[in-house]
């Protein structure tokens, strides 16, 4: 092979630069995301960045453009019911939601709230997203006919349940995990059963 012939340019599109970033948010944080270290990451220049991006601050708010469609568009696909199945579809959100999710999914979405925590833009976004979280699973307790205020209190017991799951290791506390996990999908839906029948 000859040593002289130039290696042949990767050549990254926008995309390739917000997935990596979004990787290295997941595993390092908000602090990790450096464009020096990125472009070393993707064995590119600077200039390859600077060729998509204003600045820094451009790539992140492509991350959370990124992130904040890809949350809603998953939450209006988990809570959209057809009519007269809205109760089948809280416990299907439920399920969805407290089933082991994906590490990497869990690790940008920790990484993205606790960004949010020290940065008001990133805040208004999770936000955002949060209350469509929460608006829609509450519109599928309205329609199984609870009232608002309480509809309201069980759309927020359902996501501090399924974030709070999460994050814990739970398995030594009881054998039975499927039972308990159905028990507390009872739990959260009781009214809206008692309601319907």
């Amino acid at each position: 092979m000859d040593k002289s012939s130039p290696k042949p340019r990767i050549q990254l599109d926008r995309d390739a630069w917000v997935n990596a970033a979004t990787e290295v948010l997941a595993e390092e944080g908000i602090a990790g995301l450096r464009v020096e270290v990125l472009a070393k990451r993707l064995k590119v220049t600077k200039g390859s960045f600077y060729w998509h991006f204003q600045d820094r601050h451009d790539l992140l708010l492509a991350i959370l453009q990124l992130w904040k469609d890809g949350r809603i568009r998953d939450i209006i696909k988990q809570t959209t019911a057809e009519k007269g199945k809205e109760l089948e579809q809280i416990y299907h959100v439920i399920d969805v939601y407290s089933a082991s999710r994906s590490r990497r999914g869990m690790m940008i979405e920790l990484a993205v709230r606790d960004w949010a925590r020290r940065d008001p833009e990133t805040a208004a976004i999770v936000a955002e997203v949060d209350d469509v979280r929460l608006r829609c699973a509450r519109a599928l307790f309205l329609a199984c006919g609870v009232p608002m205020e309480e509809a309201s209190s069980r759309c927020m017991l359902l996501y501090a349940y399924v974030f709070g799951v999460s994050l814990m290791i739970y398995e030594k506390f009881d054998t039975d995990v499927d039972r308990l996990k159905r028990d507390i999908a009872d739990l959260i839906a009781r009214s809206a059963n008692r309601t319907n029948a």
